[in-house]
């Protein structure tokens, strides 16, 4: 009877998260496919997170802001896995390098966005800006434009201080700004110098 019980009360906080997070799954999505580039990465990056948030639901403060607290999870296991890549020595087999960047460029290409909304609004020049942006910046510009996250819970997320989000974002927009510069211009958003 003890064990049916032990199995009925996890159900229940399985079905608990699952109410809870589940609807953030998009946007958990959206952020992991900026931060991965690639969209087999950000499935497994999301899975990921959401394992981790439910073995960690318990930890959880109830009527705080879960979806900050599941992309703080996400966020951690990405820089982790960034940083165990960097640790790292390079390791190439010389004869499968141009195979290997043919492919790169073609499934860049293809990387689907998750909403029609995200989509209509990145035009490519906009989202390979984004895509150059060092991690440590293009993390909190994604958090904030694309996920509306304030500058709390975007520190949150990332477990840093809120003035050195307030920096990041500073510095991230501003590299978007001079790299956006010709495309503004081409669009006739920005006018030439010496243009009426």
């Amino acid at each position: 009877m003890r064990g049916a019980s032990l199995v009925r009360q996890e159900q229940d906080r399985g079905s608990i998260f699952a109410g809870q997070a589940l609807p953030h799954l998009d946007a958990m999505y959206a952020v992991a496919v900026r931060l991965t580039g690639d969209q087999k990465e950000a499935e497994d990056l999301v899975q990921d997170a959401m394992l981790r948030g439910f073995k960690f639901f318990e930890k959880f403060q109830q009527g705080t802001n879960l979806k900050a607290w599941l992309l703080k999870i996400m966020t951690n296991i990405f820089l982790n896995k960034v940083k165990k890549i960097a640790a790292r020595p390079p390791m190439v087999e010389f004869e499968t390098v141009e195979d290997f960047i043919g492919e790169a460029q073609e499934s860049a290409r293809d990387v689907p966005s998750t909403s029609e909304d995200f989509r209509e609004l990145l035009d490519e020049d906009v989202a390979k800006a984004l895509d150059e942006l060092p991690i440590e910046y293009r993390t909190p510009v994604l958090l904030s434009a694309i996920e509306g996250l304030s500058y709390r819970q975007i520190a949150e997320a990332m477990d840093c201080p809120v003035g050195t989000v307030m920096s990041r974002l500073y510095r991230g927009r501003r590299m978007l700004e001079r790299s956006l510069k010709p495309y503004a211009r081409s669009i006739r958003f920005l006018k030439k110098p010496g243009d009426k």
